[in-house]
């Protein structure tokens, strides 16, 4: 059984320096045994202000690679590219974050999103090892409505575990996404949830007899305990 472990933050402040911290120590461990690590991150509001702090900590970063757990399929410009908030973030020029190896989720420059999925899930298979691909550090959001990276619940995406990458669609945009078995052999897994509208959503998330089905969130099944960052207005009455 999947086990959870809450860590509370005080403020938003709080939480940016936690899940900051918990990043840059997963970068440490894998550093300290192999040559290069692997990291992939979600995108949002909330964990823009912890990449801000990260991107200022001054790590090995030139032996870092950094993906995105989900993309849309939109052009790297465009104001809802995950990408495009990477790079003035963690990646922000003049900061010590932009030595890092970002590896964007091939989006439309390829003809479609079956092509970005393909090209996406060719890309972490050569840069990460293992069978499904291994990250050091997978960090993910949680959507009120249960989804997680974009597995969205009533989608096809969820279901998907014979491929390592498949397209996800919600809120109206077709996205490129990481699968569930991919979360999964995550060395590392850290939820980041924010907000009084995310309540249900996890206490959904750390209920055992949960269905998959209903909140996709529960498909993230690592060996290792997930670690779930959050604020009182996400967990009160947990």
């Amino acid at each position: 059984m999947t086990s959870y472990r809450l860590e509370l933050a005080s403020d938003p402040q709080d939480l940016a320096r936690r899940a900051s911290e918990h990043i840059a120590t997963a970068i440490d461990l894998a550093l300290d045994q192999r040559d290069r690590a692997q990291i992939a991150l979600s995108g949002g509001t909330t964990p823009s202000r912890a990449y801000l702090q990260l991107g200022q900590q001054r790590l090995p970063w030139d032996r870092v690679d950094v993906f995105l757990g989900d993309e849309r399929w939109v052009s790297a410009d465009d104001q809802s590219s995950n990408a495009r908030m990477l790079r003035s973030t963690l990646l922000k020029a003049g900061e010590p974050g932009a030595a890092a190896c970002f590896h964007p989720v091939p989006t439309v420059e390829l003809p479609s999103p079956e092509s970005s999925a393909d090209a996406f899930a060719e890309l972490i298979t050569k840069i990460c090892r293992g069978q499904p691909p291994v990250f050091d550090m997978m960090l993910l959001g949680l959507g009120d409505d249960g989804h997680t990276a974009s597995l969205f619940p009533g989608t096809d995406a969820p279901g998907v575990c014979d491929r390592w990458t498949t397209i996800g669609r919600g809120k109206g945009l077709e996205r490129i996404t990481l699968t569930a078995p991919v979360l999964s052999a995550a060395q590392k897994v850290v939820f980041l949830v924010s907000g009084e509208n995310k309540r249900e959503a996890l206490r959904r998330l750390l209920d055992p007899a949960e269905s998959a089905q209903r909140s996709p969130c529960k498909l993230v099944q690592p060996e290792t305990e997930i670690i779930v960052l959050t604020d009182k207005a996400a967990c009160e009455g947990l």
